[in-house]
């Protein structure tokens, strides 16, 4: 099953490490699988709040985004990203091929008190 991280930046001034990390984060991810799917793109915020921007990496498996969450690579960069952009980012398992949200949904409702 599919895994992303999902980072919610807030706008940060440039800075040359930021370049750096921008620069160096492809070769820490790819060795577990991981790629881009949404980085430096614009985005159109529909209800809510939503300043900054968002990048989203993909995975095979939540073991390969751990994995490369917590290689030496990954933890070398991260503070050049992080002394200077401040966010939120967060590690997710996708859904599994052929996921039906009826089922959910039928769960949830079974689940209600009578």
């Amino acid at each position: 099953m599919p895994a992303y991280a999902i980072a919610h930046l807030q706008e940060a001034a440039p800075h040359p490490e930021i370049a750096e990390y921008i620069e160096r984060i492809t070769g820490t991810f790819e060795p577990y699988g991981g790629h881009f799917l949404v980085h430096a793109a614009e985005h159109e915020v529909k209800e809510g709040d939503w300043p900054g921007h968002v990048v989203v990496i993909g995975f095979p498996g939540m073991a390969e985004a751990r994995a490369w969450w917590d290689s030496d690579a990954y933890r070398e960069i991260a503070p050049l990203r992080s002394r200077h952009i401040k966010g939120d980012i967060i590690l997710v398992g996708g859904v599994p091929e052929g996921y039906d949200p009826a089922a959910t949904a039928k769960a949830m409702r079974e689940a209600l008190p009578a």
